[in-house]
């Protein structure tokens, strides 16, 4: 389970579906994990029986944000990377991608991907960007790439580099159809381009065990992969130092550095080359 939404279709009239608040939502879950308030109190109970088994879950999620802040600060900031498409944005809390992205550089553009109606609905009402800038949503997913591609393509100049984003989202698809997406995505993209990801491992027992827990009172399974797979999916790229990481490992700030919670999600950042 993890930032990322769950499948939903709108009514047969094209309206915003209706919040179902006898329902759990991955998203909300996760929205509730990070402290924030778009969740109920289904998914605040979801939360705490999975939290049970796992107390740590929280620390996972806070410091997955932190990793994304730490990334893109360093892609829109030393790297000069000034376009980011973000696939599976969940819902909307503090320090989305645009935020850190357009607080180094006004400019920035960024185009969020999700396939679930009620994620979309909050983004657009939620994640507005500088007037410099550009942030778009795309309501896909993300084992449709050209899809994907051909509408980012109204905002994100394909012939400039782009920081590919894939947060949390992979450990949703079957391990067969990841590197041909991943592949499909960054062959779109020019030399100079990142790969930017990170995703839950198996490397603890009680982690394995809260996972069983969330997947079973969610509508889309969650896969736990070894580092090494997960290490994996940056093959023909070149791999920023320290590599894939715990994410609290990739490159903390000095009041991060020390810590040992949140270490079972690994992440890292590879250039295009």
């Amino acid at each position: 389970m993890t930032d990322n939404s769950s499948p939903s279709t709108p009514d047969s009239s094209g309206r915003p579906p209706q919040i179902d608040t006898t329902r759990t939502h991955s998203a909300r879950i996760w929205n509730y994990w990070m402290g924030g308030k778009d969740n109920y109190p289904v998914d605040r109970e979801a939360g705490d029986a999975v939290a049970e088994f796992f107390p740590e879950i929280r620390d996972l999620a806070r410091t997955s944000r932190d990793f994304l802040i730490r990334v893109v600060t360093h892609l829109a900031g030393e790297a000069g990377i000034r376009q980011f498409l973000d696939i599976g944005t969940g819902m909307p809390t503090a320090n989305n991608t645009h935020e850190v992205a357009q607080a180094v550089t006004p400019e920035s553009r960024v185009v969020y991907v999700d396939n679930d109606p009620l994620v979309l609905a909050h983004a657009r009402a939620l994640l507005v960007g500088t007037p410099e800038g550009a942030t778009d949503y795309i309501d896909a997913d993300l084992r449709d790439p050209d899809r994907i591609l051909e509408q980012a393509a109204q905002t994100l100049d394909f012939d400039k580099p782009v920081a590919l984003m894939l947060m949390g989202i992979l450990g949703h698809v079957p391990e067969d159809e990841i590197m041909p997406i991943v592949g499909r995505l960054m062959d779109a993209l020019p030399p100079g381009s990142y790969l930017a990801s990170y995703d839950g491992s198996n490397t603890s027992e009680a982690y394995n065990q809260a996972i069983e827990v969330g997947n079973k009172q969610g509508d889309v399974p969650y896969l736990l992969r070894s580092p090494e797979v997960i290490a994996a999916r940056f093959e023909g790229l070149e791999l920023l130092e320290p590599g894939v990481v715990p994410c609290p490992l990739w490159r903390p700030g000095p009041i991060e550095v020390g810590t040992r919670r949140g270490m079972d999600q690994y992440g890292g950042v590879a250039r295009k080359p």
